[in-house]
């Protein structure tokens, strides 16, 4: 049996793990918000589908857009639902009713946990409506907008510290799209009114939508430049997919996300050289998921259509596992990440009536979730790799670790198709004592999925078999799997 060593340090840490990767994000697309997280109807919350999303201890949720927001005027979701304008929404061709605004989504926020992450229109609305939005939302009673927030009754303020300004303006796609230096004029205006007006907030400045598009890195230099001290993150997104049908190469992508995630913070730490501040902007990964199939847009003017319903297999699980190990391994530069999206449309939860099934993606994220608290470690891996094409030669086993207090978590995935792999995990600076929990999602083949028919075919299952001898834990991997273990320390 192949075997894998994964090196350990307890002093070989690279910063603590932000709790805000593991975000989502709720746009108004498709059945996301009607439909999905809310009645079609009434836009009351549904309870079942909420209590589904619970145990992935979701933090900070954006909303809402994505695309949508650039069309998106916010007054037009606030006070009595019966008096809300129905509009045509253009990014996604749909109609949008207003029964589920600002306030709906902060008593969801309150409900659930989640940290509110507004994003301002900056395609076709203007830094000051922008400035209008935080008023409603942050500002004490006395003034206009604070006061219609009080009287569409919330008194206190929702006091909401993130901000996106704006999203994908780099892409022609976007509604109000401009070059990088009209829209770093535009996000200047808005976020010094923004942070004039409540100095406690943190900003995401728009960064390269992708890493194909024409701009890439050079969009972001020219933001960061001149934004300075406004931008406290830069915004990244990735989608991927198997579009050649090559599942090899397509577990091996996670590799590329690390590239991503190192170019952007290498711009980062020029920018700040070059201006010579202490401040150095950090990641802001907003955007990600596996999403190739389901490509199709077009709302064609209907209600809550079905959008982008794309459903999971067991390779999809596994890149999925590989984001957020990825997003632990650069925890030093990546601060905020929200999976796109969370009900529905490229969700890990799907809905049909009153029912619901959890895809496979689920999973990883549930299982590092409930890990996530303390400093990411440093892996060194001495094991067998593959060649995975354009990819070159990759470990067979992908990986991170998380030093807790008084235990360490390591994540692992084994991306061979047919073979199990002995794994083993050496810790120096301290102690394995005994296993705390261990837990693994494994599938029978590359596309196997669950559906509602079949909502249990890939669930996580208690890891068997872990042993501790002279300090070094072993257990086994089965093919296609990820494994998520906590070890108790002496």
């Amino acid at each position: 049996m192949p075997q894998t060593t994964l090196h350990l340090h307890t002093a070989h840490t690279i910063d603590t793990v932000d709790p805000r990767i593991f975000g989502g994000f709720l746009e108004h697309l498709g059945r996301a918000v009607y439909d999905g997280l809310v009645d079609p109807d009434s836009a009351a919350p549904r309870g079942w589908v909420m209590d589904a999303l619970r145990p992935l201890k979701m933090t900070a949720m954006r909303y809402p857009g994505g695309n949508f927001v650039s069309g998106y005027h916010w007054e037009d979701g606030v006070g009595p639902k019966d008096q809300r304008p129905t509009m045509r929404d253009l990014a996604w061709q749909s109609i949008e009713p207003n029964r589920f605004g600002t306030d709906e989504f902060m008593d969801v926020c309150r409900d659930m946990d989640w940290t509110p992450m507004m994003s301002v229109n900056l395609g076709t609305g203007t830094p000051e409506e922008a400035r209008n939005w935080l008023e409603y939302c942050n500002g004490p009673a006395g003034t206009k907008y604070a006061d219609m927030r009080v009287a569409n009754g919330h008194a206190d303020p929702h006091d909401i510290k993130l901000w996106c300004l704006g999203n994908e303006m780099d892409g022609p796609w976007q509604l109000g799209h401009v070059p990088a230096d009209q829209y770093a004029i535009r996000a200047q205006q808005a976020a010094k009114m923004m942070r004039d007006f409540d100095p406690t907030i943190e900003m995401v400045a728009c960064g390269s939508c992708t890493t194909g598009i024409a701009s890439y890195l050079e969009w972001d230099r020219t933001v960061l430049e001149y934004l300075g001290d406004y931008a406290d993150h830069i915004s990244i997104h990735r989608y991927v997919g198997n579009d050649d049908g090559d599942t090899p190469r397509y577990l091996a992508v996670t590799d590329s996300i690390d590239a991503q995630i190192e170019a952007t913070d290498a711009l980062c730490k020029f920018v700040q050289a070059r201006k010579k501040t202490k401040k150095r902007a950090t990641i802001c990964f907003d955007e990600w998921n596996i999403w190739y199939r389901e490509r199709g847009g077009d709302g064609r003017q209907q209600f809550a259509p079905h959008l982008l319903e794309e459903i999971y297999n067991v390779e999809d699980m596994l890149v999925a596992a590989g984001f957020l190990m990825s997003f632990v391994r650069n925890a030093d530069s990546v601060k905020i990440a929200n999976i796109a999206q969370i009900v529905n449309v490229i969700a890990p939860v799907m809905t049909r009536g009153d029912e619901l099934f959890r895809q496979t993606i689920y999973w990883p994220f549930e299982m590092m979730t409930t890990r996530r608290d303390g400093k990411a470690l440093r892996v060194a891996t001495d094991g067998p790799s593959y060649d995975a094409g354009k990819a070159g030669q990759v470990p067979v086993t992908d990986s991170a670790a998380i030093l807790g207090d008084g235990t360490v978590s390591v994540f692992v995935a084994n991306r061979d198709l047919s073979k199990p792999h002995e794994v083993a995990v050496d810790l120096a600076g301290a102690s394995l004592a005994s296993v705390e929990s261990a837990e693994v999602v494994a599938g029978p083949d590359p596309q196997a999925a669950n559906s509602f028919e079949n909502p249990d075919q890939i669930i996580k299952r208690p890891l068997d078999g872990v042993a501790i001898k002279d300090g070094v834990a072993t257990f086994e991997l089965p093919p296609l799997s990820f494994a998520a273990l906590t070890f108790k320390l002496a």
